[in-house]
């Protein structure tokens, strides 16, 4: 760990903008190996590149998950979708995690239902080649397929039918708000994981349209969408024949779509 002047170096990441400006400064200086290394995380670290792609890992739900350049960064709000999904994971679980970047949301609901005894089959998918090596670093221990390719597209046959847990963080930003989001995102992050077409909500059409056919009976398809678009997402997986339930927390800022077959 590099010692140096940590109030000089907090200062400099507030005034780049860095809400949790300490704590960044003591993860960057515990990553750094030398004070040249320090000072190059710093100055990339203001310039905006994600304080979890520097570290190579991000925290979710607890856990401590590998990431790396241009991998989605798992958000704390989406703890929240795992709750849900943990809360109706049944006796034995398929799990699907889909749009997975680096793999976090399957990661975290397989752990923390083994935890409880129940067996999980896990399945993760990502249509960028980085998320999916990401992802297969990350759910190794759990022998994981991880499949490469556009939504349903890659995933094995036998999987249809089966899924009781289909977890979807699709992107659900409206395409004209993606430039309005901070730099950290636009810039680093892949396009294809935040930008959700016109209303935010054209990758969550496509997951529903197709969902009934992966879904075991009973089984839930979970996303994430912000609070506006909660009445139209749950009138579209209506849509496609599931029952759907809307869940908030004002904890995580967070708002869950649950589609039910």
């Amino acid at each position: 760990m590099i010692v140096p002047d940590i109030d000089s170096l907090v200062v400099r990441l507030r005034r780049a903008g860095c809400v949790f400006a300490e704590e960044e400064a003591a993860l960057l200086m515990a990553a750094a190996s030398s004070p040249g290394e320090l000072e190059t995380l710093v100055a990339q670290r203001i310039s905006g590149v994600p304080l979890e792609h520097l570290l190579g890992w991000a925290e979710f739900r607890g856990l401590r998950v590998a990431v790396a350049a241009g991998v989605f960064v798992p958000r704390r709000r989406t703890e929240y979708l795992v709750a849900q999904a943990v809360a109706r994971g049944g006796a034995d679980a398929v799990v699907l995690d889909m749009c997975c970047g680096s793999g976090a949301l399957g990661l975290a609901v397989a752990t923390e239902l083994s935890a409880a005894g129940i067996a999980v089959e896990l399945v993760a998918s990502d249509i960028e080649p980085a998320a999916t090596a990401c992802a297969r670093r990350n759910l190794a221990p759990l022998a994981a397929r991880v499949v490469q390719g556009d939504l349903f597209a890659p995933l094995p046959a036998d999987l249809a039918g089966r899924v009781t847990l289909l977890l979807a963080n699709t992107p659900y930003v409206p395409s004209g708000m993606v430039e309005q989001m901070p730099p950290e995102a636009r810039e680093h992050e892949p396009r294809s994981a935040l930008d959700g077409g016109p209303d935010g909500l054209d990758i969550a059409r496509r997951v529903a349209a197709d969902a009934p056919h992966w879904l075991a009976p009973g089984g839930h398809l979970f996303i994430e969408t912000g609070h506006s678009q909660a009445a139209t997402a749950a009138e579209i997986f209506t849509d496609t024949g599931l029952t759907p339930t809307i869940a908030e927390s004002e904890e995580y800022y967070a708002t869950v779509v649950i589609g039910t077959r």
